[in-house]
């Protein structure tokens, strides 16, 4: 754990998850990813799981 703390002080730590795999376990719809925010976006934001 000291490491960890030592390398925060010193540098940006990116902490890179499986988040997005978890996600396409539940096939989220196109208009699943626009939701109110997006619903008049142009482009397709399907599969896009930086939303």
């Amino acid at each position: 754990m000291s490491n960890i703390q030592n390398a925060i002080k010193e540098r940006i730590l990116v902490l890179d998850g499986a988040m997005g795999t978890m996600l396409q376990r539940y096939n989220f719809s196109e208009q699943d990813f626009r939701g109110e925010g997006f619903k008049d976006f142009r482009h397709c934001l399907k599969a896009n799981n930086d939303l």
